[in-house]
């Protein structure tokens, strides 16, 4: 399987990247348990969550509390404004499953020694900046558990972000960008990354991020729907912040083991019948239109997943890249399509057929070399041409092609550029038409040839 897959490198003349991302799980696993409580961060990180995200306030008397709300009445019945409260009294409230309100500091002791749990805290500050002291008392709580190197931060806040590159200047700083209109070089001089609504989201903003250095996460609401990463999982980002921790787990998974590259070219669909097309390439239930023969679309990546090659045509739409070829390759293609074939021979070797024309693997089917078989679609491989018959693939060179003579496939092949054809494998007659006594079959009899006349070539 390696060594089929390095082939499939070679051909495309690129070598591919593992593309993946960080999930993190949006105040923890909200949708199962209450959120921001340990057992919202614990079944997040079962789940498969790296990270889980939580949101601090600072208590009447300077203790860091883990809550979304300043008013705690929404999560524990009673109203009370974080700041106004002490933590004594803070600390008495239960949440729905019967846990207390936590503090940092609790969070951390009760993670200190389970080193793959990570945490994504969010500052919670006033338009005017307050809590001023919300990052030094951060900073006092993560270097009393060693939590430096298991801490990012994300903000609305540009000034608590400055303010934690002084206090944490290794530790990640994710700008939250509600509207792209905060987005701006002040803010890059800070953070290490972006968290973009999925509503501004695209993949061209995803890029120019990039270019100037910054970490682009996805977040959404509470209302966020499980369906966005059907087309979520498309898009080159480096994390999401979700609501579904185990789902974005699922998809970060294929995508990790599926090899991605950037590519540029038109490509063209050349078969005989249109082919299905797929919203990603990782969940083959998500069916889109079919891609009609000869079309031309817009390649803009190659994703290789479990062997299989796609290429993606357009926004969130992907086809298997079989029969798929380069604009470029058509005309040299288009001459075979719906001609009929024939083995050279009975051996294994010019009767085998395969799964797929790229990284191909020999399948427990070969053809009757007693019958003629019409070719369903065609892959040019750089100098290789393989045809698909019978539903499956078969490389060229093992197969007599029948061109009929003054035919427009057969002046279509002709046509070929010179620098192409000198470079096709040589063509053996079987029956050449100008000189009628010339024949590499021995039971061939001129007599029995159907008319028009047909001219069978194998391609070496």
């Amino acid at each position: 399987m390696i060594r089929k897959l390095s082939l499939l490198l070679f051909i495309s003349g690129l070598w591919l990247l593992t593309s993946a991302f960080t999930v993190v799980g949006h105040r923890g696993d909200p949708l199962r348990e209450p959120e921001e409580t340990f057992a919202s961060f614990n079944s997040a990180f079962k789940s498969g969550a790296d990270y889980v995200e939580l949101d601090l306030h600072v208590s009447q008397d300077n203790v860091l509390v883990i809550s979304h709300d300043r008013n705690l009445e929404r999560v524990t019945g009673h109203n009370a404004i974080v700041s106004q409260t002490p933590w004594a009294e803070i600390k008495t409230f239960t949440q729905a499953n019967g846990e207390p309100m936590h503090s940092l500091d609790e969070l951390f002791a009760y993670y200190q020694n389970r080193p793959n749990t990570k945490f994504l805290i969010e500052t919670k500050k006033t338009k005017k900046g307050n809590p001023q002291n919300m990052e030094a008392l951060i900073k006092a709580s993560v270097t009393k558990y060693q939590m430096e190197n298991r801490v990012m931060f994300h903000s609305f806040s540009l000034a608590s972000l400055q303010n934690l590159k002084v206090e944490l200047p290794q530790a990640p700083r994710i700008f939250i960008a509600g509207s792209l209109q905060r987005l701006n070089f002040e803010v890059f001089q800070t953070t290490t990354g972006v968290n973009i609504s999925s509503n501004l989201v695209n993949e061209t903003l995803i890029k120019q991020l990039h270019d100037l250095n910054q970490q682009v996460y996805v977040w959404d609401e509470m209302s966020e729907n499980a369906k966005q990463w059907n087309w979520l999982v498309n898009l080159p980002i480096d994390g999401v912040v979700t609501n579904y921790p185990q789902t974005g787990n699922e998809y970060r998974e294929q995508k990790a083991a599926a090899d991605i590259k950037a590519v540029d070219f038109p490509g063209v669909l050349v078969s005989l019948t249109s082919e299905t097309s797929y919203e990603n390439p990782y969940n083959l239930d998500l069916v889109r239109q079919q891609v009609q023969p000869l079309h031309p679309f817009e390649v803009s990546n190659l994703i290789i997943k479990h062997g299989e090659p796609f290429y993606q045509i357009g926004a969130n739409r992907f086809i298997p890249a079989a029969g798929f070829n380069r604009v470029t390759d058509l005309a040299t293609a288009l001459p075979y399509l719906g001609l009929t074939v024939k083995p050279i021979n009975q051996s294994r070797e010019h009767t085998q057929l395969y799964d797929r024309p790229l990284a191909p693997r020999p399948i427990n089917q070969s053809l009757n070399p007693q019958q003629t078989y019409q070719i369903q679609a065609v892959q040019i491989n750089g100098l290789a041409t393989w045809f698909q018959v019978a539903g499956h693939w078969i490389n060229a060179k093992q197969v007599l092609v029948d061109f009929r003579e003054q035919t427009s496939p057969w002046q279509q092949y002709l046509a070929i550029s010179q620098k192409h054809r000198a470079a096709l494998p040589n063509l053996q007659t079987w029956f050449h038409p100008w000189l009628k006594s010339t024949t590499t079959a021995a039971n061939f009899k001129p007599t029995a040839l159907p008319q028009p006349m047909i001219w069978q070539t194998n391609l070496w």
